[in-house]
């Protein structure tokens, strides 16, 4: 099932909308007098990567936590699979596949035996997990680290193995939290084709990353949380047409601050911001803003489409977020 040689086609549209396979109501979550997740619904349907994304402290985990039962909400209700949770926690679990943000392999055992024995808390007989092994190491390109421990192991190789220890029981949905958080591109472009693997399969997935190239690659339809709230919901690029002007154009180099308040240049963009050293046009007409900005010699320019970043960072605001607690 798991070859990523031999991806299933999409299934065919329904005639009418799938009901959910996991649906989040009104959740709520404090910590003392700070409210970490505040009034957040959300629903997944079959066959869909729901990307959630917000800064650091905007609910991310906690939400993630609730949902695995690991944490108890203050308020709201959480169903999956026709179950609810933490009522039907274990029942709910054993249809699930989790890959946190960080490893919890066991570094006493090999690849092979990190699979048989996770398989093995699902109840799964010895003999059936094991006959399911190779095909996870292939899936996960590991097959040649069958009896390898995880510290001989790569970042990507790890995260691989997590991947795949986290489908040992075939879920029906998996929780991704940061999946590919410290790895190097190379290592990133190979788990995200796993996971379009899975969901060309018709897994179900809940993502949460940092990545917003990640977020639009993957992901169906996006939450966009900060301070435990909703901010907006949709597909990626529904939400960058909703959001943002088309076109942005980057000015940097000897005078470009000046330029953020040069009325001529302004009345050219939607909206001016600036980070750093480098001022940025928001824009519906790149090319008069470029012939502007070519008056002004000295100068450097990056005409590019808007993105996602641009969304977080209109959504979310630039300033750093100093407070590293994962919330």
């Amino acid at each position: 099932m798991y070859s990523s040689s031999q991806a299933a086609s999409p299934p065919s549209p329904a005639a009418a909308p799938a009901a959910p396979l996991f649906r989040v109501a009104n959740l709520r979550k404090r910590y003392g007098d700070t409210t970490v997740v505040d009034d957040l619904s959300f629903d997944i349907a079959p066959g869909e990567c729901l990307g959630v994304i917000g800064p650091n402290g905007a609910g991310k985990t906690t939400t993630i936590r609730m949902c695995l039962g690991l944490t108890a909400p203050d308020g709201g209700s959480i169903e999956a699979l026709g179950l609810q949770m933490p009522r039907d926690a274990l029942a709910i679990k054993a249809q699930l596949g989790v890959v946190s943000q960080f490893d919890t392999l066991d570094p006493d055992f090999s690849c092979a035996e990190n699979l048989v024995v996770y398989g093995r808390y699902f109840g799964f007989a010895k003999k059936q997990v094991r006959e399911r092994v190779p095909q996870l190491l292939e899936f996960a390109a590991l097959s040649h680290k069958a009896d390898a421990k995880p510290g001989e192991l790569s970042g990507g190789m790890r995260r691989r193995l997590s991947l795949a220890r986290a489908l040992v029981n075939d879920p029906k949905l998996l929780l991704l939290d940061e999946p590919t958080t410290g790895l190097d591109p190379q290592a990133r472009h190979l788990m995200w084709e796993r996971l379009q693997v899975l969901q060309q399969q018709g897994k179900s997935i809940l993502l949460t990353t940092h990545f917003m190239d990640e977020a639009e690659r993957l992901c169906s339809r996006l939450l966009v949380l900060d301070h435990g709230r909703k901010i907006a919901e949709g597909r990626p690029r529904d939400l960058i047409a909703e959001h943002l002007e088309p076109d942005v154009v980057e000015v940097y180099g000897n005078g470009a601050l000046a330029l953020a308040n040069v009325d001529a240049l302004r009345a050219l963009a939607a909206r001016v911001e600036v980070s750093g050293e480098t001022v940025f046009f928001y824009t519906q007409d790149a090319r008069r803003l470029l012939e502007a900005l070519s008056q002004h010699p000295g100068l450097r320019t990056f005409h590019r489409p808007a993105n996602l970043e641009d969304l977080f960072l209109k959504l979310t605001g630039r300033q750093i977020r100093e407070d590293g607690r994962r919330l």
